[in-house]
């Protein structure tokens, strides 16, 4: 039987006493982490990102409100849920803190069931959000990264290769004459093609930062942090090879074959370089291995992004 991950609260309460109670109450359910300094709190939620912060509202140097205005204007930390932990009574006081953000209260004096089954409705409540966000950054067919994942992959890759000068490399994907595939052995065998490719991707990238998505249709993007050129053309070809050399079966028997032509784009960003330009390179660079004939990879240069023909068949 798999253990469950425990999930990670963290505690920002000033009073010791309130840190022991909280903590016996809940470290048999969950990983339990605090701060007394409420000055240090914005700084560990970002170092540790809990699954939900309990915040004492009255605290010196900072109150709870101050807090948790800091972790709502934190990129890192602006969606962990925040419990406040108070004494205080008043419909005000609670109202105002709903509207800094606040996902629910704990009161003082604390009552371990009471504290426990709103720790508990949280973490369901974060659960199904995060699944509904999985769901939402998946290609259903293929269970790869969908366009929207690839976009926000792409902009943190691209933001981390300007910062540290390092080459990003991007490999446009597409199944060539993919909608002659689809009229000879129907839309079914074509969703098996697909699925075959997605399977090529987990084989062929082995890298932990490396990324595949379905880009839309028959078309596929493969991002290659910190890799040159030459390491990007020796990953695209060895897609193209594995599927070149694969087997596709019908449900009636017969065995089907398909290939892929690949474009190739390389860039160390400078700041004026834009992820759109990258992109519509590496477009380039595919739709020139299909002008030279299909199932072969192609590198972006100047040379073949001036005035040549190129077809968009597939």
């Amino acid at each position: 039987m798999i253990e469950r991950k425990k999930s990670n609260i963290l505690i920002v309460d000033d009073e010791k006493a309130n840190v022991v109670e909280l903590t016996n109450i809940l470290n048999t359910d969950y990983k339990v982490s605090a701060v007394i300094d409420s000055r240090e709190a914005v700084e560990t939620a970002e170092e540790t990102m809990p699954d939900i912060i309990l915040l004492d509202v009255v605290m010196p140097e900072m109150s709870g409100y101050d807090v948790i205005i800091a972790l709502k204007s934190s990129e890192k930390t602006k969606g962990i849920p925040v419990i406040f932990i108070t004494g205080l009574d008043s419909d005000e006081d609670e109202e105002r803190g709903l509207t800094l953000g606040a996902m629910d209260y704990i009161s003082k004096p604390f009552h371990a069931p009471i504290v426990k089954i709103r720790i508990r409705n949280q973490i369901r409540m974060l659960e199904q959000f995060r699944m509904i966000e999985r769901l939402s950054m998946l290609d259903q067919l293929t269970e790869l990264p969908n366009r929207r994942s690839l976009e926000a992959q792409l902009n943190m890759e691209w933001r981390k290769a300007l910062r540290e000068q390092k080459p990003i490399s991007i490999l446009m994907i597409d199944i060539d004459k993919f909608k002659n595939y689809n009229d000879e052995f129907g839309h079914q065998q074509g969703d098996a093609a697909l699925v075959a490719v997605a399977g090529m991707f987990r084989t062929v990238l082995k890298r932990p930062g490396d990324f595949a998505a379905r880009w839309g249709g028959e078309e596929f993007i493969a991002l290659l942090p910190n890799t040159n050129a030459e390491g990007a053309l020796e990953v695209a070809e060895q897609m193209r090879s594995f599927v070149e050399n694969m087997e596709i079966p019908c449900q009636d028997g017969r065995i089907t074959k398909i290939t892929l032509s690949v474009g190739v784009n390389t860039q160390t960003p400078e700041h004026q370089d834009v992820v759109s330009e990258f992109i519509r390179y590496a477009d380039e660079a595919l739709y020139e291995a299909k002008r030279k004939g299909r199932n072969q990879v192609c590198l972006f240069t100047p040379v073949n992004s001036q005035s040549e023909t190129q077809t968009s068949d597939s």
